[in-house]
């Protein structure tokens, strides 16, 4: 018997920290990718290095990181993976040279999955209970997407604060002033969110007892790995985690096609940031009243179409409205894919008290592409510079969403005809 479900604010801490602790590493790079190029002195390739090293740590967190998740309560996981994420902020704005920011990001690695991620999955799986999986995890994955919006927001509304009166055309110091100031908040708020996370994210005895292990077993392990569904999953996030990844570009891609300036790139990431939660809530709350694995089959398809209207090269600098039109449409299929994924879970039979377990291993290969993804996209747009080497990626999306599109129909075949 699943435990007892708990409170709302249960879930809104875990929506706060499970995009809080990737605020440094991943979402200002997203928002300000120009200005993280030029301040730190990278090209697009470097940078997907540093995201490379962080997914080699993070692979080997994920496979210790899940059993770990199993023996502990979430609480004092997650807040002591924020607060060693926060720490690391303090070096990140120092601006330190390649070699340290790839030590940095792998530290990230560290403090992110190993102590974080698993708990967030499975602590989503008790909100949610037997009935409200897509809630559950649509409503995480969409207020994560507000959080990070908001995160975005404030990042742009410092940085153009404190950017002078030469937006167009700043130096690097000024860009590098300027960011400091956005790094510094952002490691403020993600300590404060640690602290609330410590404080108020608990469970009564009863519950924590019931989702906490003495010892992770062999056969438990085999147990696990004997599940068609956590075979598939491997195979449907690492394709949905490509498209998510592929989301990095968009300011950039606002920049060298669209011609935006540095503020005007950071608020086509921040838009992104803004339509994530909205597609979260309502995948959720759609998918729970139909079918989990059928909405997570047509993320899949909805993925591919966007990819090839910017693979097509129809899309210029005088076509603003598709430009925005393409951006929905990409944007849909992955939150909604990123939304639903380890929603199906529960459809997929995986025990509820295994589920750190299971996710290690689903992760170990289904995020991957923080290894190889990052370093894919900066040598394509590197090798072809401008729209080219933007169509480049988008042509690697649509190959990624059609494959995860044959897992998911997969799935849905196996777990999903039958409500």
């Amino acid at each position: 018997m699943s435990p007892k479900k708990a409170p709302w604010y249960f879930l809104v801490l875990l929506i706060l920290a499970g995009e809080s602790v990737f605020i440094l590493p991943f979402v200002l790079a997203r928002v300000f990718r120009p200005t993280v190029l030029e301040s730190f002195r990278l090209d697009n390739t470097e940078l997907g290095l540093c995201f490379s090293i962080y997914g080699i740590v993070a692979v080997v967190s994920y496979l210790f990181g899940g059993p770990l998740a199993d023996r502990f309560p979430p609480r004092k996981l997650i807040a002591s993976g924020l607060w060693m994420t926060a720490l690391g902020g303090l070096l990140y704005a120092t601006f330190p040279g390649f070699q340290t920011l790839q030590i940095l990001y792998g530290y990230w690695g560290f403090t992110t999955i190993f102590l974080c991620w698993a708990p967030m999955i499975k602590a989503t799986r008790i909100w949610g209970g037997t009935a409200s999986q897509g809630k559950a995890f649509g409503f995480l994955d969409g207020g994560r997407g507000l959080v990070g919006a908001l995160f975005g927001a404030l990042g742009v509304f410092i940085f153009s604060m404190f950017i002078g009166g030469q937006i167009a055309e700043p130096s690097i110091a000024e860009n590098r002033d300027a960011f400091r100031y956005v790094i510094l908040v952002s490691s403020g708020i993600v300590s404060v969110v640690g602290v609330l996370v410590w404080v108020f994210m608990r469970l009564d005895p009863k519950q924590e007892k019931a989702i906490v292990l003495e010892q992770i077993s062999i056969p438990q392990i085999k147990q696990v790995m004997r599940l068609p569904s956590v075979w598939l999953l491997m195979i449907i996030i690492l394709c949905a985690y490509v498209g998510y990844k592929i989301t990095d570009v968009f300011s950039l891609y606002a920049q060298d096609v669209m011609l935006y300036d540095q503020v005007g790139s950071a608020q086509v990431g921040m838009l992104l940031l803004f339509i994530r939660p909205v597609i979260g809530v309502l995948i959720g709350i759609l998918a729970d009243r139909t079918q989990t694995t059928f909405w997570l089959l047509i993320s899949f398809a909805v993925s591919f179409c966007g990819a090839i209207l910017f693979a097509s090269g129809i899309i210029s600098e005088s076509s603003t409205l598709l430009f925005f039109i393409s951006i929905m449409v990409v944007a849909t299929g992955v939150y909604a894919a990123r939304s639903l994924y380890f929603a199906v879970m529960e459809r997929g039979r995986i025990p509820l008290v295994l589920t750190g377990t299971a996710v290690g291993m689903i992760s170990l290969v289904g995020y991957t592409p923080d290894i190889f993804a990052g370093p894919a996209m900066g040598i394509l747009l590197d090798r072809s510079p401008g729209e080219a080497g933007h169509q480049d990626v988008f042509w690697m999306l649509a190959l990624f969403s059609f494959i995860g599109g044959i897992a998911a129909w997969r799935y849905y075949r196996m777990y999903g005809i039958k409500k």
